[in-house]
C-alpha cells in the first residue's frame, strides 16, 4: 500500500500467517529493550485526572537532567511520530516552502521520515554521506546511531554540520532513539548553542516501555516554542509522566549494563553460527545474507519473528533476547538452519 511504512512488532499478522498462537512467539523484530525495570506504584488519581502542569514541568526537568541538555528543557510527546510531523511543518516555514523544497535524509534509515516529509510536500533526497548535503536542503535528518545499519557519526562532524546549516537557517534533526546506551556521543548538550538543531530521544526503546508512548525533542530556540505549541495541551498522559519521572531520576547504569550484556551474548551467537554481522546499535543487530528471506521464514516456523526489509532483501534485523531461555531457543533454531543449509 502506497505511503505505508512497515515496522517490526507484527506478532498478530505473523501468528495468522504461520498458524501459531501469538503467545508462543519470541519477538525479535524490534529494537526495544526486552527487559524493562519494574514499574513504580502510581497514584490512582493519575488515571482519572488530566495531567497537571506541575507534573509535566517535573517530568521535563527530570528529562533535562537525564539527557544532560544544559539550559534546554526537553519537549515531551506521546512518541516520536507527532514530533516528526511537527518538525516537518516547521521546516516548511510560514510560507509553506515545503512545497517543492528539498530535505536530505541519511539513508537507508527509519522509513517514517521519508513518509512524513513526502506528505508535507518536500522533495526528499535520500543521501549516503554528509558530503551529499547541498545548499538546496532546508532540512537534514540523521539517525545516529542509524536504524537499521547501526552507522554512527561523530559529535565533531555533526556539530560542524549543525553550524553550517544554522548559517543558512536550515534545520538539522538528529534522531538518537538508540543513543542512550552511549550518552557521551549525544548532541543533547550542544543544542543551546545551535538554534537550528533538534535532537530526538526515545524513552520507550532504552527503558523498554514502547507502549507508554513517550519521546523527547531537545530543540534549539528557532523551533522550541512552535514545536511545543504544535503538540497542543496535555501531549503526554499523567501516568506516562509519573513513570518517566521515576526512571529519569533513577540510576540508568543497571539498564545500560543489562543491554550491553545481552548484546554481547547475541553477537557471540550470531558469529558462532557463521552469519555476517552488517551492523548493530546494541539493541539490535543486522545480519546480511542472500538467504535472508528463507532464514526469516525458517525462524518464523520456529515462532521467532525477525525484521525484514523490502529495500534490502539480503538484510535481517534481530532485537535482543530477554533471557537465557530465549537465547537457547534462537541458538537451536539457527543450528537447525545451519544443518540444512
Amino acid at each position: 500500500m502506497s505511503g505505508v511504512v512497515f515496522h517490526g512488532g507484527g506478532i498478530a499478522a505473523a501468528a495468522e500467517a504461520y498458524g501459531i498462537e501469538p503467545g508462543r512467539w519470541l519477538d525479535l523484530s524490534t529494537g526495544i529493550n526486552p527487559c524493562p525495570p519494574d514499574l513504580p506504584a502510581l497514584d490512582p488519581s493519575l488515571w482519572h485526572r488530566l495531567p497537571d502542569s506541575d507534573l509535566a514541568a517535573k517530568a521535563r526537568l527530570a528529562a533535562q537532567d537525564f539527557y544532560r541538555c544544559g539550559a534546554v528543557l526537553p519537549i515531551l510527546a506521546a512518541g516520536t511520530q507527532p514530533l516528526i510531523r511537527g518538525l516537518a511543518r516547521l521546516a516548511a516555514g510560514p510560507d509553506a516552502r515545503g512545497q517543492g523544497a528539498r530535505v536530505a535524509i541519511l539513508s537507508p534509515t527509519y522509513g517514517e521520515y521519508r513518509a512524513v516529509f513526502d506528505a508535507a510536500g518536500f522533495v526528499v533526497d535520500e543521501i549516503a554521506e554528509l558530503g551529499d548535503i547541498t545548499v538546496d536542503h532546508v532540512a537534514v535528518v540523521i539517525v545516529n546511531p542509524n536504524n537499521p545499519t547501526g552507522r554512527r557519526f561523530s559529535r565533531a562532524d555533526l556539530l560542524a554540520l549543525a553550524l553550517q546549516l544554522s548559517g543558512r537557517d536550515a534545520m538539522l534533526i538528529v534522531d538518537e532513539a538508540f543513543g542512550d546506551i552511549e550518552p557521551t556521543r549525544s548532541l543533547a548538550g550542544a543544542v543551546d548553542h545551535h538554534p537550528h538543531l533538534v535532537v530526538l530521544k526515545s524513552f520507550g526503546k532504552f527503558f523498554g516501555f514502547a507502549g507508554l508512548r513517550l519521546s523527547a525533542a531537545i530543540s534549539g530556540e528557532a523551533y522550541a516554542s512552535l514545536l511545543e505549541e504544535s503538540l497542543g495541551p496535555w501531549p503526554v498522559s499523567g501516568p506516562a509522566l509519573a513513570i518517566a519521572i521515576d526512571f529519569y531520576q533513577a540510576d540508568p547504569m543497571p539498564v545500560r549494563d543489562g543491554i550491553r550484556s545481552r548484546y554481547v551474548a547475541m553477537r557471540e551467537l550470531i558469529h558462532r553460527h557463521g552469519l555476517k554481522l552488517a551492523g548493530d546499535a546494541e539493541l539490535f543487530l543486522l545480519i546480511e545474507t542472500p538467504k535472508a528471506a528463507a532464514l526469516h521464514d525458517h525462524l518464523c516456523r520456529a515462532a521467532i519473528l525477525t525484521r525484514r526489509f523490502d529495500y534490502r532483501p539480503d538484510w535481517l534485523r534481530l532485537g535482543q533476547c530477554a533471557h537465557s531461555e530465549d537465547l537457547a531457543r534462537l541458538d537451536q533454531a539457527l543450528g537447525e538452519w545451519s544443518a540444512q543449509s
